[in-house]
């Protein structure tokens, strides 16, 4: 009989993968805390929430009609739409009002966010003077910006069906007047845009993230065409065409916006992938936004910019992998399934971090959300890497559900940030995910045939019991999501996420946009704030254009026209000398946006003492401009000067 030692050797094939399970086991499973650490945790994060309520007399779906061939997986098709900005609109200084998607409706809706003395009615944007087919066409995002650039906050709408449409703002507040962007009467199916200052010339251009093949049928329920799904579940470079377009001047009629498309501006992968999420900031200081594509059935994109006026230009920027890093981790080469995008200094280096969501559902699909922490190696930019380490397990924010869009934002002025994402996917009865499992395993070929396709239809369910995620961090250096100790613990199938301070209490309240049920307003009712820095950047236009920089507190009056200067940076300085770090964003994400305004949290420990803010921007015609400011805690206005004296 062998010895006992005889046999340890024999099977130490067998014990050594059984340890290597275990280790990797523990080692991926979710740290957990009491229910009173919990409690504690949450104890600063109360919300009082609200539905969004349509009241028009609009018929209520629970699907998109859909072409014949899509038919068995029409609720998969039908998993999009939901929509949430916050921004002001109204131009009384606050951003308190809403643009919203009910895709029950279809509807694009602006309002005053809930519990505000509703100065106007609600109103649907409707673009009466232009070809628009309901039956064939469906509202998928809005973006408010200045695109014509004349004082008025705008609105772009993107749909599934034809390219985006500007409502402008007129001078009377709330009037908007509908005109296409784009030339020809095509066929897109856009999931994302932001916009962003891509060239340097000093006005926001549009960075468009379409889905389906351009051309498609998809929303059409007599089409007689065949349909393309993705053409793998980890390589797909199928899709409808990824597009940057550049702001110019329309001479003819100033009032208009006008957009050029910069033609074959990104690489072949970065435009054909099955893009998300858009996302838009200066990673390396040159005032030039670097560009994060978030794809879903293939890598996510990483755009180095190097362009100058005119001529955009873009270095794609990639990981390195390596023992301790697969591929799967490693920035631009992953497999996953992107949906959401924002950037934020998560821990407190006073750079910018970003934050993907993907799928990473317990007993489902288990990728992991990505956190892309910046090593501040900006010269290794220009050899092509990209200077980021993932740090999602380490930090415990690499699980919560079928996740889409995410929000990093400081909600109890702290000083750190809490990371909020909107998760689900299909709601129903009947769990289709070994059909996933299924699919996902099949040749390419058959995948992007959709009559090969298991079925997906209203009553099935993917991942729709997962609740929203609110992860807030602890002293332990970890995050913890607190989701159901603050109320939001609830299976709810949602999309984007906004974020503001609405009602200038100096904290951030926030929106939920959900599929198919109502999508919900939650106002910030912190019960142990800290203080806080919140900051309106505008440059003045027209004759007011040429002057200093003029610091107000408060809000602005309304004395002079000016835009958001999406894409100024701020380094706002406490005086313990802890940097906190942000810019303007102009619709970063998959379906939900922040304001344009910028906020920060102070803790307590700032109650009395002045602020160092340094505030770096391009002026009207491009120039980058650098100033500092001496500023108490609260809400102050800066209007940016051009640099003349």
């Amino acid at each position: 009989m062998p010895t006992q030692l005889t046999f340890i050797r024999q099977q130490r094939g067998r014990i050594l993968a059984l340890l290597l399970i275990g280790v990797s086991y523990y080692a991926t499973s979710v740290p957990t805390k009491s229910a009173e650490e919990m409690a504690q945790l949450a104890r600063p994060f109360v919300f009082e929430s609200t539905a969004l309520e349509n009241k028009s007399d609009a018929v209520r779906a629970k699907v998109y009609p859909v072409s014949p061939h899509l038919a068995h997986i029409s609720a998969w098709i039908s998993s999009l739409g939901a929509s949430v900005a916050f921004n002001d609109l109204d131009n009384d200084g606050l951003a308190n009002d809403l643009c919203w998607i009910d895709v029950r409706t279809k509807q694009v809706i602006i309002e005053p966010v809930p519990g505000r003395h509703s100065p106007y009615p609600p109103q649907i944007l409707t673009p009466t003077s232009l070809y628009y087919d309901d039956a064939i066409m469906a509202p998928m995002g809005c973006v408010p910006g200045d695109m014509n650039e004349d004082g008025y906050m705008d609105i772009l709408v993107y749909y599934w069906g034809r390219p985006p449409i500007a409502f402008l703002a007129q001078a009377k507040p709330l009037d908007y007047k509908p005109q296409e962007i784009y030339p020809k009467n095509e066929r897109w199916f856009t999931n994302a845009a932001t916009f962003a200052d891509v060239d340097g010339d000093g006005h926001a251009d549009l960075i468009i993230g379409n889905y389906f093949p351009d051309g498609s049928r998809i929303l059409d329920a007599h089409s007689k065409e065949k349909e393309s799904m993705h053409h793998s579940m980890s390589r797909a470079y199928n899709a409808g065409r990824n597009r940057l377009l550049l702001w110019s001047q329309n001479t003819q009629d100033p009032s208009a916006a006008f957009f050029k498309e910069a033609v074959d501006a990104f690489d072949e992968q970065s435009t054909l992938s099955w893009t998300l999420a858009v996302g838009a900031a200066d990673l390396d200081g040159d005032l030039l936004p670097e560009i994060y594509f978030a794809n879903d059935f293939g890598p996510d994109r990483l755009m180095h910019n190097v362009s100058t006026p005119g001529k955009p230009r873009f270095r794609i920027l990639e990981g390195e992998g390596g023992f301790a890093t697969p591929a799967s981790l490693s920035l631009g080469k992953d497999s996953f399934k992107g949906m959401g995008v924002d950037f934020g200094d998560i821990n407190g280096d006073g750079l910018l971090d970003i934050y993907v969501s993907n799928i990473a559902d317990k007993f489902a699909l288990q990728e992991s959300h990505f956190l892309w922490l910046s090593t501040g190696d900006k010269i290794s930019m220009e050899n092509n890497h990209a200077p980021y380490e993932h740090g999602s397990e380490k930090l415990g924010l690499a699980r919560s559900g079928w996740g889409w869009g995410t929000r990093l934002a400081d909600f109890n002025n702290d000083g750190v940030l809490e990371a909020v994402q909107a998760t689900g996917f299909i709601e129903g009865a009947i769990d289709r995910w070994p059909e996933l499992q299924s699919l996902g395993t099949s040749n390419d070929e058959v995948l992007k045939d959709p009559d090969f396709w298991p079925r997906f239809q209203p009553g099935d369910e993917l991942s729709g019991d997962n609740p929203n995620a609110f992860f807030v961090h602890a002293k332990d250096g970890r995050f913890y999501n607190i989701a159901a100790q603050i109320g939001m613990g609830e299976a709810v199938v949602s999309r984007g996420i906004a974020t503001a301070d609405v009602d200038g209490d100096g904290d951030l309240d926030m929106a939920f946009a959900n599929q198919w049920v109502d999508s919900v307003f939650y106002r910030n009712q912190c019960s142990d704030c800290g203080r806080f820095l919140a900051l309106h950047l505008l440059l003045p236009i027209g004759a007011a254009e040429h002057r200093k920089s003029t610091l107000r507190a408060g809000h602005p009056d309304g004395s002079i026209l000016t835009k958001a200067a999406i894409g100024a940076s701020v380094i706002v300085t406490r005086p313990d000398g802890v940097k906190l770090v942000a810019q303007v964003d102009g619709g970063n994400g998959h379906s939900g946006r922040r304001s344009s305004n910028l906020h920060f949290g102070l803790d307590s420990s700032t109650a009395k003492d002045t602020i160092h803010v340094q505030v770096r921007w391009r002026t009207l015609d491009g120039r980058p401009q650098s100033e500092s400011f001496e500023m108490n805690p609260g809400w102050h206005t800066i209007y940016l000067g051009d640099g003349s004296t």
